[in-house]
């Protein structure tokens, strides 16, 4: 089927854009006036190579509509809908134009024969591997309810997750931007200025001036490589990350080994983890099969690869509380508390238990973290403002010792 973009109106009159999939612009008309909108014109949508061929300028799909989403085929499922129509619902009553699209192409899949999970995995983009493979399992259960039920307890997770790590990036980035932005335009604007007068009082002046002199000289004839450099080294850890695996290993366990940030991103890999593991073993998926799955959800590569190592080593019969102990990337209460799963047979419950743990102190980290960031940029802003008093007003005050 080849994908077309279209503009539409509702019946409001109101203009829709979107794509979607469909045999031809008949079978496009149709879809449209399926979902009550009237075709006004359509084209094949051409694929663009390079860098911009992956960029979608349309609003996404997020977490929090994959909630909504999963909470209402779950409220259709209990109510005994069939599962055609309330695809069929959920299509028609959702405002969100990238969102209908794929349900209709969901609906029309289904309708023809596809299963739920194989319509979804046609969209990889918003149904990741994990949610087809929770979706499958209730499919092969005969339980979709407790399905839904799982990826709603996921998401809401994930979302909340989301939303620390945000928090304890975004904060500190905007903090440090604005002390840096305030200490280039002293040293650029106003420094110069003083500056200018120290200069004209013809005397020796202290290191510690001569020192804010250069600075302020450096900036004046610099100021665009203060801004420039963080973007350049961005860019080319980025670039760096891309062009080797091995480059992107050695990064992720520096970043593991960091003194304030490293725990963090232990903790909060091993939560996505226990919160992934969990939801997949509990919807019935094997031991094996859950773990190469919530692998994949892990961002750093190093707790990546002694995941893989668990892996191997349960595959070779070892037991799971034992694999997790061989890898050396696992703290002790991991290993302990997956023993007590194992022994007692609630695999499931310990998870929960060990997600919920590194997910309160996540939350403590990053207040704990954003609590020592905030006064020590202030204490470095201080520093610096306390520096430019001391360097101006010191020859100044001597010049009017000479005066006597």
């Amino acid at each position: 089927m080849e994908r077309y973009k279209y503009r539409a109106i509702n019946s409001k009159g109101r203009p829709i854009r979107g794509v979607v999939s469909a045999a031809n612009e008949v079978d496009l008309h149709n879809q449209l006036q399926s979902v009550g909108l009237e075709l006004v014109q359509c084209a094949p949508l051409i694929k663009k190579s390079g860098f911009l061929g992956g960029i979608s300028f349309g609003k996404k799909v997020v977490v929090r509509d994959l909630i909504q989403l999963f909470m209402h085929m779950d409220q259709m499922q209990s109510a005994g809908v069939p599962l055609l129509d309330a695809l069929g619902d959920i299509r028609d009553t959702t405002d969100h134009d990238m969102l209908r699209d794929m349900m209709s192409e969901i609906c029309r899949d289904v309708s023809e024969g596809s299963s739920l999970s194989e319509a979804m995995a046609r969209h990889p983009k918003v149904f990741h591997n994990l949610y087809i493979s929770l979706i499958s399992s209730g499919e092969e259960t005969g339980d979709l309810t407790a399905s839904y039920r799982q990826l709603i307890k996921y998401l809401k997770w994930v979302d909340k997750m989301q939303a620390k790590v945000r928090k304890a990036t975004r904060y500190p980035m905007v903090v440090l931007a604005v002390v840096v932005l305030t200490i280039t335009v002293m040293m650029g604007f106003v420094v110069p200025q003083i500056v200018g007068f120290i200069e004209n009082l013809d005397q020796d002046v202290p290191f510690y001036t001569t020192a804010l002199m250069s600075t302020s000289d450096f900036f004046v004839e610099y100021w665009w490589a203060v801004f420039a450099t963080p973007i350049v080294l961005f860019i080319l850890y980025k670039v760096l990350r891309k062009s080797s695996d091995e480059i992107a290993y050695r990064f992720d366990l520096w970043f593991l080994s960091m003194p304030v940030f490293g725990p963090l991103v232990r903790k909060i890999n091993i939560a996505r983890f226990a919160q992934t593991f969990g939801a997949l073993y509990a919807s019935g998926i094997d031991v094996l099969g859950a773990l190469e799955a919530s692998r994949r959800t892990v961002n750093n590569l190093a707790i990546s690869e002694a995941l893989e190592g668990v892996q191997e080593q349960v595959k070779a019969g070892s037991p799971l509380s034992d694999s997790f102990n061989a890898s050396g990337e696992f703290p002790s209460l991991v290993v302990r508390m997956l023993k007590v799963g194992e022994e007692s047979g609630n695999i499931t419950v310990v998870l929960d238990q060990v997600a919920e743990f590194y997910t309160n102190d996540v939350d403590e980290s990053v207040e704990g973290m954003i609590t020592m960031i905030e006064p020590s940029l202030t204490a470095i802003l201080g520093v610096i403002i306390l520096w430019i008093a001391v360097a101006v007003f010191g020859p100044i005050y001597s010049s009017f010792e000479n005066l006597f």
